[in-house]
């Protein structure tokens, strides 16, 4: 449980840098995102999901 926190903690940080260095960029990649069928991000999610479990187990063994 100690590991979800951390990395979801880890996540939060790192969101919240990009929102303070780049806001316009920020705001300008959310809208690009409301344009996009739900399909698309949904595979855009799995993905992304994906890759993060390949990199743990990469990195736990």
């Amino acid at each position: 449980m100690t590991d979800l926190m951390t990395a979801l903690a880890l996540a939060i940080t790192i969101e919240g840098i990009l929102y303070a260095l780049f806001p316009e960029a920020m705001k300008r990649m959310m809208a690009e995102v409301l344009k996009q069928p739900p399909g698309v991000l949904r595979t855009a999610g799995l993905t992304a999901a994906a890759a993060g479990v390949f990199v743990l187990w990469l990195v736990r063994g």
